[in-house]
């Protein structure tokens, strides 16, 4: 199978004997393929740049920059990448699953252990996870003229509000995705955004999402405490934290 069909995974960890063991595995399971590895945070960041891969392991400790540091700096280049901490430190597991981490195992860990893990990851990816119920879409907002400029560098485009479908934060800039594959690239940031939409029709479900409520096709776990939603008219997919998901649920229950 050809790489362009697996999985992407980078690896970073100073310890030589875990990435041999996470790179033997990985390599050993069907659907994936080990992209790069990395000694130390920099290197990390550096090849991260490089190889923009789907999925990124990483330890705790290492020199440079922390995994910790890392992760927030890769989820703010892309929130939808699949961060996993292989590490023996389990105390920095709060702050891990702050940045959204899909799974956070500690050494030593067992090999059947890892394989769970890559079977949700690529579950996840290939939508094989049985959706929760979809939140009841809210009545027809009050303003459904209702137009947003945006500004760029070759002037303002006008686009109605209820094309957008998501807005989020994608390589350090906010993005907006509409019907017919529109996508478009603001200076503001997110929380900008968000001010400037309907709150009758716009949910922000994540530090780096917002969503169009009319358009939820389903949500499906993905880590220990957060979910995926996907929208109907586009590929791309959202997170909502659980405390969102239960705010979604009281607000339409």
């Amino acid at each position: 199978m050809s790489e362009n069909n697996l999985i992407s995974v980078m690896i970073a960890d100073d310890d030589p004997g875990m990435r041999l063991i996470l790179r033997k595995k990985i390599q050993a399971t069907d659907g994936f393929y080990v992209a790069g590895e990395a000694l130390s945070g920099e290197e990390a960041m550096t090849l991260y740049d490089k190889l923009n891969p789907q999925v990124v392991f990483l330890d705790v400790d290492m020199p440079g920059k922390t995994g910790v540091e890392c992760a927030r700096l890769i989820q703010d280049k892309n929130p939808a990448c699949i961060l996993i901490f292989a590490t023996g430190h389990e105390e920095y597991m709060g702050e891990a699953f702050e940045v959204y981490t899909f799974d956070y195992l500690v050494k030593p860990f067992k090999l059947d252990r890892l394989e769970q893990t890559l079977a949700r990851i690529d579950d996840r990816l290939h939508r094989r996870q049985e959706p929760l119920p979809a939140a009841p879409r809210p009545a027809e907002p009050r303003n459904v003229a209702g137009r947003l400029m945006l500004r760029h560098k070759d002037g303002v485009t006008f686009i109605d509000m209820n094309d957008i479908l998501l807005v989020q934060r994608e390589d350090r800039a906010t993005v907006i995705y509409t019907e017919n594959n529109g996508r478009y690239v603001l200076s503001e940031t997110l929380s900008e955004t968000e001010e400037r939409l309907d709150p009758e029709i716009f949910f922000r479900c994540h530090k780096s999402y917002i969503i169009n409520l009319r358009r939820i096709k389903n949500i499906t776990p993905y880590g220990r405490w957060t979910y995926v939603v996907q929208l109907d008219g586009t590929d791309h997919d959202a997170l909502i934290t659980h405390e969102k998901y239960e705010e979604l649920e009281q607000k339409f229950g």
